[in-house]
């Protein structure tokens, strides 16, 4: 985890493939302030992996960082989807409530992401390409981040290797 002491309210969005640690970093907040992209999955299509759910999920779970940051509760967002327009969306919902936006990029080895995939449940388990291509996206989209609107962007390492 980081040594940044964050403001509150906040919204920190977490940037990374699945197995770089976003949910054991999402894990130093409360859990009522964490929302994980996969939970809203689940309750949308009864599959925390079901990819036929996501552009719902994500529109649920935009909902609810609207609500609570409108509340001026601090928010953690824990998604791999979290693609340009995604993240312009938090964005705007953070700039609207007046509460600053920042981006937590997991700077995790893709081989420990990999790895970790490896030994995840079969039913959360990616495919390779897959996890590379969200290690590629959140790699491509970390120089952007500023000029996309968050106010503080941090590189984190998501922990040690899997025994």
């Amino acid at each position: 985890m980081t040594d940044t002491v964050f403001p509150s309210p906040v919204l920190i969005v977490l940037l990374g493939a699945v197995g770089s640690g976003k949910s054991t970093t999402a894990a130093a907040w409360p859990p009522e302030s964490v929302l994980e992209l996969d939970t809203f999955r689940e309750l949308i299509g009864d599959d925390a992996s079901a990819p036929e759910a996501t552009d719902r999920a994500v529109h649920a779970l935009g909902t609810v960082v609207e609500r609570r940051l409108a509340r001026r509760l601090t928010t953690v967002v824990d998604a791999d989807h979290t693609g340009a327009a995604v993240r312009s969306r938090l964005l705007m919902i953070a700039e609207r409530y007046d509460v600053p936006a920042i981006a937590l990029v997991m700077a995790t080895p893709l081989q420990l992401c990999l790895d970790r995939n490896a030994l995840r449940p079969a039913h959360l388990r990616l495919p390779g390409d897959v996890v590379r291509e969200q290690y590629a996206r959140a790699v491509d989209a970390t120089p952007s981040l500023r000029a996309e609107g968050f106010d503080h962007i941090e590189a984190l390492f998501g922990g040690e290797a899997p025994v």
